[in-house]
């Protein structure tokens, strides 16, 4: 499968017979635009303007912004029912964590998650292979809060988003608050815009954390 950064917390995700999914897809009102794409289906966490902005994707994709199973060919997508806040949602609401089964790799996109890692939460997860993670703190769990996510969770890949980028008008932290929390050899700081993973990429010893640079229009 291949996986492109298109900034914030929108990738595009191809399966790979074609099968291609976008998420959180942003406005142009975050400061910088979305890259030109199309997909199968767009996954919307929740419905602020830097996530929801479906018009941005080609391709008339199926959107999907709730709880429950899906099925595309050759991608299975099941999302969980979070919390933008720790306080129940009576803050900043709900939120939706999607899960991509897609080439036999667990991708988990935890949206603008914003609870504590719970084992509840924890368990609902699990298996993951590759995680893409909010760290930028304010709206979402901060960079420690998400080194513990990925303490518990143990993926393969972690790939941060939501965070201090050229162009963002949002005041939040930038990545390296949450790199700095792991050994060096676990980061690469230059992953690129795309990224190809397969099985035999899985299974290391340790995670490694990849910070990926945005799609050029």
């Amino acid at each position: 499968m291949k996986i492109r950064y298109l900034g914030h917390s929108s990738f595009q995700l191809i399966e790979s017979t074609g099968t291609t999914i976008v998420t959180d897809p942003y406005s142009d009102k975050l400061g910088c635009s979305m890259p030109e794409v199309t997909a199968d289906a767009v996954t919307v966490s929740h419905h602020h303007y830097d996530h929801d902005a479906v018009e941005k994707v080609g391709g008339s994709p199926v959107v999907i912004d709730k709880e429950g199973s899906y099925d595309l060919p050759g991608v299975e997508i099941n999302s969980i029912k979070s919390f933008h806040d720790n306080e129940g949602g009576r803050l900043r609401g709900e939120n939706i964590i999607f899960k991509f089964s897609m080439d036999g790799i667990e991708v988990c996109h935890l949206g603008d998650i914003g609870e504590d890692c719970s084992t509840e939460l924890i368990e609902a997860l699990l298996p993951v292979d590759v995680l893409l993670i909010p760290v930028g703190g304010e709206y979402t769990i901060d960079a420690e809060q998400a080194k513990e996510f990925v303490d518990r969770i143990m993926p393969d890949i972690v790939i941060p988003m939501h965070y201090r980028e050229k162009g963002k008008k949002l005041d939040i932290d930038k990545v390296d608050e949450f790199t700095d929390l792991f050994d060096e050899e676990q980061v690469d700081p230059e992953g690129g815009s795309e990224i190809d993973i397969s099985r035999e990429d899985l299974g290391g010893d340790s995670t490694k954390i990849i910070v990926m640079e945005r799609v050029e229009d």
